[in-house]
């Protein structure tokens, strides 16, 4: 199957999700949030909000807690202090796959698909975040197993359209260029229908053209009713796609606020060019 008109594209890939949060409020609340390891802190007190239609950029030297931040977030690591609210909910010790139903996607450094398995199987198998089926209804292969089944494939298809891969749709994902199995992680992502979609340096490995278009996807992604969060080390990206940065160095925040602000931060310039604290204007 191939959508080629954008409203039916968009109807398929935004379907309506129940968001309490308001455009505009806070969607994802990070309160004070300390993740340590033996003692050490890889996480110290971080507090940054995100609203809801907003692209953040979380961005920092390396070692300065942004994956650990994300793995926070998502439900990899519990925090040793603090809270995360989503949508008008503590996520506290919520199991990973319950993060995922209330709404919350992300993609990883690495790409992570299942290799023998084509980018539209792969879109599909996200699609399951939201089906009901049973396990018996699966089996005995019911009226709604059926249903979720045909809505699965007419889904991954508007997403991997979307995305700017369908003609890759019966390819294994193991064979797709490394770009679109960038792009491919991402529709996966977006087909467990998040009210807030994560991605951790989704143009690792892209060549200039390729975060170019990343950028307009990125973009595109939001105007289609989410919210982001990126992680991401290109600077020219960053700044040409956020609506507002974060900023860790060492495990805690030095600056938050719009792209413009953060470059001319002088906290911000010394933790990426190595100035020394008694330095800093």
């Amino acid at each position: 199957m191939s959508i080629n008109h954008g409203d039916e594209i968009a109807d398929a890939v935004a379907p309506q999700r129940d968001i309490a949060t308001d455009e505009g409020d806070i969607l994802l609340d990070v309160s004070d949030l300390t993740v340590e390891f033996g003692g050490l802190a890889a996480l110290d007190g971080v507090s940054f909000g995100i609203r809801r239609g907003e692209i953040l950029g979380l961005i920092g030297p390396n070692g300065a807690g942004k994956t650990t931040c994300f793995n926070a977030i998502t439900g990899v690591y519990t925090p040793s202090r603090g809270s995360v609210v989503f949508d008008g909910a503590p996520l506290g010790k919520v199991k990973r796959h319950q993060i995922t139903r209330r709404g919350i996607a992300r993609t990883f450094q690495n790409v992570r698909l299942w290799g023998e398995m084509t980018a539209l199987e792969n879109v599909c198998v996200g699609t399951d975040a939201r089906h009901k089926s049973s396990v018996w209804g699966a089996v005995f292969r019911s009226r709604r197993f059926y249903r979720e089944e045909r809505d699965a494939v007419d889904r991954g298809m508007a997403l991997l359209e979307f995305v700017g891969i369908a003609h890759r749709a019966g390819e294994k994902a193991s064979n797709l260029p490394y770009g679109d199995q960038r792009r491919l992680e991402i529709a996966r992502a977006l087909a467990t229908e998040p009210k807030l979609l994560c991605l951790d340096e989704p143009a690792a490995g892209f060549n200039p053209s390729e975060k170019t278009a990343l950028m307009s996807l990125i973009k595109k992604i939001r105007d289609d009713g989410y919210t982001v969060l990126l992680i991401e080390h290109d600077m020219r990206l960053v700044m040409g796609v956020t609506d507002r940065i974060v900023v860790l160095e060492f495990g805690r925040k030095i600056a938050d606020g719009k792209p413009k602000d953060v470059r001319e931060n002088p906290a911000v310039i010394a933790a990426y060019l190595g100035v020394p604290d008694d330095e800093i204007a």
